[in-house]
């Protein structure tokens, strides 16, 4: 589905739901992180950018302070009133959208002032595939909302509101890295951010000019991140920093590793040691990037996806069953990307070499007796925008 067929899709579910026509549709898109995984709850560097698959929002006018929402991935709408707004009132698939309608009172809207909306949702960012499905709702909403209701914040503090409603809404852990990719990112280019001070900066990936793609392998293996495994990694790393008497881990370099491993059992040093590693393989990703360009990436991808296996063991077979076939096949690099326990991975490559590597990944699956993934290139793309 294209993004202006994505956009149609939600404009027409929401006149056949609602009886008219939408005032707008608004749309943002999912993301994949390039490198820097867990970094961003611990106010590190992350380094993701925007892909071509979106959700959209369209969303109609209402006289009175009734929030409903919809969606094409369920039959059932969803209503509140906008003073019953709490993250204790809201559960399912709705307490995304509805989530950040709150979380925006908690940043600074007036929610007493704001008259009800309507809303219908249409996506097509694969869900559970690590490419932050969550997020592209949360940004387009809170685009949506933003604008419906004259509030002018600004796109870092509509970043925190997507953040905000994934923690206290839905429940998840996460960093600030999704929002910020789907709400900063522009075409050809990732967005490296600092976590600590929210200063974004974006650097062009030239991918095009240079004749390389990058594949996502989606493992079809799903990850929740309400579940234990992140909350636990994020708990590993509280207790390092603790434990080492900095406020983060961020704090923490390389150079004092040696001492950190007197300091910590085995377990809580291997993830301190992917943080601290993580963020310096981030740093050194723009530098190399600015210096010799996307194809001397590749080492520093394929590192970070052996610190992730091994370090803070977040993969699962079948995705370092996708790197290792793809790096076989001549892939400039390759990693997991996203939260982990399931998802994606991508791969760098020249662009004659995507439908070797596909063909041998899917066999490779096929062998092994896995699910077959689903494989797709994914375009560096801009963020949200309204789109009529």
């Amino acid at each position: 589905m294209t993004d202006a067929t994505a956009a149609d899709t939600a404009a027409a579910g929401f006149t056949e739901r609602y009886g008219r026509a939408p005032v707008g549709v608004w749309s943002a898109p999912g993301r994949v992180n390039l490198i820097g995984e867990h970094t961003d709850y611990n106010d590190g560097f992350v380094f993701p950018f925007a892909i071509d698959q979106r959700a959209s929002v369209a969303l109609g006018s209402r006289d009175d302070r009734l929030i409903r929402v919809s969606s094409t991935f369920t039959p059932d709408a969803v209503e509140v009133h906008l003073d019953d707004l709490s993250p204790e009132a809201l559960d399912g698939w709705s307490a995304y959208p509805l989530g950040v309608a709150w979380a925006l009172g908690q940043l600074g809207a007036d929610l007493g002032a704001v008259p009800g909306v309507d809303l219908h949702i249409s996506s097509t960012v694969p869900v559970g595939a690590g490419l932050s499905s969550s997020a592209a709702i949360e940004c387009s909403v809170a685009l949506a909302l933003d604008e419906h209701w004259n509030l002018g914040l600004d796109r870092p503090t509509l970043a925190k509101v997507g953040q905000l409603a994934e923690n206290r809404v839905v429940g998840a852990p996460t960093g600030i890295l999704d929002q910020s990719a789907s709400l900063l990112a522009h075409a050809d280019a990732a967005v490296f951010l600092d976590c600590r001070s929210l200063d974004a900066e974006v650097i062009p990936l030239g991918l095009a000019a240079d004749g390389l793609s990058i594949l996502v392998i989606d493992t079809n293996v799903s990850h929740a991140h309400a579940t234990g495994g992140y909350a636990a990694r994020r708990a590993s790393c509280e207790a390092g920093a603790a434990a080492l008497g900095v406020e983060s881990l961020r704090d923490v370099h390389v150079g004092d590793l040696e001492r950190a491993a007197t300091l910590l059992d085995d377990e809580t040093f291997r993830r301190v040691r992917h943080i601290v590693t993580e963020n310096q393989r981030v740093l050194d990703t723009v530098r190399t990037l600015r210096e010799h360009g996307a194809a001397a990436i590749g080492p520093l991808l394929d590192a970070s996806h052996v610190s992730m296996r091994d370090d803070f063991e977040i993969s699962v077979p079948e995705i370092d069953l996708a790197v290792s076939t793809a790096q076989a096949t001549g892939a400039i690099g390759a990693r997991m990307t996203g939260g982990g326990f399931g998802g994606s991975a991508i791969a760098l490559m020249i662009d004659g070499l995507v439908p070797v590597i596909e063909r041998e990944v899917r066999r490779e699956f096929a062998e092994q007796g896995y699910r077959e993934p689903t494989i797709f290139v994914v375009r560096p793309s801009e963020g949200a925008r309204r789109d009529s």
